[in-house]
């Protein structure tokens, strides 16, 4: 198993956001290498306690050893993010209850700095040649390979521009039907040169690798990252006790997108139409919104960082409903 590294971005921010000073029981949804859970513990005191949830083994095992000093204050399970009402059914933290339990939950959205790093073993990588997988839970059954071989060419043009805007989804779908008509496309290497040839040279963006819209919707794909974020936000505010806090890192526009419209209509005290002259919907807001504008990283973080540069953090309080 490969040394599981995770630079934690905007932690000065998460730990402002989520105030562990005071204790409480705080939520770890993307716990990737443990380094903002292990902030959070720190700066909880003996009173903090800490769920953690990723579902990368890798990941379990690296945050296992780095939360073990916290002993029975930390709990580590291996599962996805948008199940975390099943996680407190199951967590002895919890004391089995997964509503209003939460002082704060955190959700670092995206690839993990170690799945960046592991990119070619893993298949996250369009600038070097490995397994066409991308997978984070090595236990799925879907992976890339299986999406770039069996999707129809419309499938996978609509794939392609519904998860990064890429605007030759139609061409470099073409493209990789026609390949696959001579066999299998099972790497990334593989992949990365068929796309390359769809996409013209002079039509290339600066400074951007012409695979690198792709891979990212084949990524959102096979892990169905937006699918697990909406269940996760749905989830958390419902786990969160009054006053809990939850903060959400964001790395690209459709994920901020949905965090960003989710926090808008929990907040929401009526969403009648317009014209309607008396309310009648009955809505109730559950979320205040703390930072209508998202926290972004100092140029000294991204400068340490550049995985920072993108990360976008919004953060939201339970309210009475």
């Amino acid at each position: 198993m490969s040394d599981f590294q995770h630079i934690p971005v905007l932690l000065p921010q998460v730990l402002a956001a989520l105030q562990p000073q005071g204790g409480g029981l705080f939520l770890d949804g993307t716990l990737g290498g443990a380094g903002h859970a292990r902030a959070l513990l720190e700066a909880s005191g003996s009173q903090g306690r800490l769920i953690g949830i990723d579902q990368d083994e890798e990941a379990i095992a690296a945050s296992g050893r780095v939360l073990a000093d916290f002993g029975e204050r930390a709990e580590i399970f291996q599962d996805n993010f948008s199940n975390l009402i099943g996680v407190l059914e199951r967590s002895a933290l919890a004391g089995h209850r997964s509503e209003g339990v939460l002082a704060g939950i955190l959700l670092d959205l995206g690839i993990s700095s170690h799945q960046v790093d592991a990119g070619a073993a893993r298949g996250f990588a369009y600038n070097q040649d490995g397994p066409l997988d991308m997978r984070m839970d090595l236990n799925s059954r879907l992976d890339a390979a299986y999406i770039v071989n069996n999707y129809s060419r419309e499938e996978l043009a609509d794939l392609l521009y519904r998860y990064s805007e890429e605007r030759w989804a139609k061409r470099i779908a073409q493209f990789i039907i026609k390949a696959r008509q001579d066999g299998p496309i099972l790497t990334t290497g593989h992949l990365v040169a068929i796309i390359k040839a769809a996409i013209p040279a002079g039509a290339r963006e600066k400074d951007q690798h012409p695979a690198k819209r792709s891979f990212q919707s084949l990524r959102i794909a096979v892990n169905d990252e937006l699918g697990a974020l909406e269940k996760g936000l749905a989830a958390a505010v419902t786990a969160l006790q009054p006053g809990g806090r939850l903060c959400v890192i964001s790395f690209h526009s459709l994920e901020d997108r949905i965090v960003k419209k989710f926090y808008q209509l929990e907040s929401a005290t009526c969403i009648c139409p317009p014209q309607s002259p008396v309310c009648t919907c009955g809505k109730v807001a559950r979320l205040k919104i703390i930072n209508r504008k998202p926290l972004v990283a100092s140029e000294a973080e991204i400068a340490a960082n550049p995985r920072a540069r993108s990360a976008k953090a919004r953060i939201a309080e339970k309210i009475n409903a």
